[in-house]
């Protein structure tokens, strides 16, 4: 017992890891090296950056020195009229975006939207009305919100308070976010963006346009995806006379750890300081590299790569420096070939689903890397032969919501067998992982296109975040 209590496995297993050489294609977005600056605090040093709210270094949650210098200088670089950093990742923004301006009203979300939305959603009391995005056939991934879907939304919910929107999606697809605000403007309500992965868009002019050059209101960016800084931290941004700023302050406040790392924000710090002085260069060095990648796989048996002309709907737009590889012509699931290449290549890429794979090609990404990501690529495609996949489980295209998530996350429920579920309200949010986004969320009901679809996500032994049991055996559902 005394041995085992001298362990640290998680360290143990994050050296292992690192051991490896591995080519890594995933966040953060630093490419495991630290910004340069805590970097020559590397070791025991950078204990003496890990403080806390002493005389001098500010209060993140009333900040008046040197957090709202920083705060201020990154509202700038980003074109807010206030930004705020996030020490609990851009999931804490979205939740203090919806409580702070949504509350308990009625509010437009893209059905893609990342299941932190759900939080948002049960800690307001907000009303989702759900959009459908539109579908990319060949790859079965989104393509974005149309405006006049949002329009017809507003048509049936005039009392909506907000669009939320998510742009870029996880596969570096951007939509019509200048689109989607005119109509949410002219019905005089913001349009706030989930724009996790979008912190780098504005340092290259072949990147799509950020939120907040594109219309929004407020935008949530994890800086640590794509921008540089370290894992955990993000930037929450606002701009115009929709979004009440005292508002979002105070469910920071209310949200946020009362202990706000240094360290976390000292790298936001320096990721804003390092793009300003070389976001152009290093996004251009990215996508030159994305470049080489799609050029030299362009030619690779029963591989395809997302471009630009895959895109369908207007002023859609794709972000090269996420690489999206249909692998659906080896007869093999995007998630077994992520297992291969990390299993046999060391090579770790960001997601899978499952027809393609998702590799991030960030300010961290070398060119050797590249080389290993092509050379192992093309070798599983020389390896193997199959017979092409067969259609993936369908997701399921109609949601019928019976009650409020959060009325449904505290109602009185129960477990029940999976087949025992149909017509039942679900009381738990179920979502395939990656990329997260729900198929079920608290208060919907598990209607036969649900239920067939989950029987598939099981089936295939399909990853699952949110259900208290991941074998999706058995299901929580609300006792009426």
């Amino acid at each position: 017992m005394l041995n085992d209590l001298h362990r640290a496995p998680l360290f143990a297993a994050l050296k292992k890891h690192a051991r490896q050489n591995p080519a890594g294609f995933h966040i953060p977005g630093h490419g495991q090296g630290l910004p340069p600056e805590l970097a020559t605090h590397a070791g025991q040093a950078l204990c003496a950056l890990d403080l806390t709210e002493l005389p001098g270094l500010d209060d993140l949650h009333n900040p008046t020195g040197p957090i709202a210098a920083a705060q201020d200088l990154a509202a700038k670089i980003y074109g807010s009229d206030r930004s705020f950093f996030l020490v609990n990742g851009t999931t804490v923004g979205i939740h203090a975006l919806i409580t702070a301006l949504v509350r308990q009203n009625k509010v437009i979300i893209a059905r893609n939207a990342h299941r932190s939305v759900l939080g948002g959603l049960v800690l307001s009391g907000a009303d989702p009305v759900y959009v459908l995005p539109d579908i990319i056939p060949d790859f079965a991934i989104d393509c974005g919100i149309r405006p006049a879907v949002i329009r017809q939304a507003l048509a049936v919910s005039p009392d909506a308070a907000a669009v939320l929107a998510v742009r870029p999606n996880y596969y570096g697809v951007a939509g019509d976010l200048g689109g989607m605000a005119r109509v949410a403007h002219e019905a005089g309500i913001p349009v706030l963006v989930d724009e996790a992965h979008g912190a780098h868009l504005r340092f290259h002019r072949d990147l799509p346009r950020d939120a907040m050059d594109a219309g929004a209101d407020a935008a949530v960016q994890s800086t640590h995806k794509l921008g540089g800084s370290l894992g955990q931290s993000a930037m929450l941004h606002l701009r115009g006379d929709l979004v009440d700023t005292d508002a979002v302050a105070a469910a920071l406040r209310l949200l946020q750890t009362t202990s706000p790392s240094y360290l976390l924000m000292a790298s936001l710090d320096l990721a804003r300081r390092r793009l300003s002085r070389q976001g152009g260069d290093l996004m251009e060095k990215a996508l030159c590299l994305a470049r080489s990648v799609r050029d030299r796989l362009a030619g690779s048996r029963n591989l395809r790569i997302l471009t630009a002309d895959c895109l369908s709907g207007e002023n859609c737009v794709l972000d090269s420096t996420k690489l999206v590889i249909s692998v659906r012509g080896l007869g093999l699931t995007g998630y077994q070939v992520s297992e291969l290449l990390a299993a046999r290549y060391k090579v770790f890429v960001e997601m899978a689903d499952f027809y393609n794979i998702v590799a991030f090609i960030s300010m961290g990404t070398t060119a050797e890397d590249c080389n290993r990501l092509v050379e192992a690529l093309q070798d599983v495609a020389a390896r193997n032969k199959l017979p092409a996949l067969p259609p993936q489980p369908a997701a399921p295209s109609i949601y019928k919501k019976v009650m409020k998530p959060r009325d449904a996350w505290f109602a009185r429920s129960r477990k029940v067998p999976l087949a025992g579920a149909r017509g039942e309200i679900s009381a738990e949010v179920i979502a395939v992982y990656p990329p997260g986004i729900p198929v079920l969320n608290p208060g919907e009901e598990i209607t036969d296109e649900i239920y067939e679809y989950l029987l598939d996500v099981s089936k295939w032994g399909l990853s699952c975040q949110g259900p208290s049991d991941p074998t999706l055996k058995t299901i929580k559902i609300v006792i009426e």
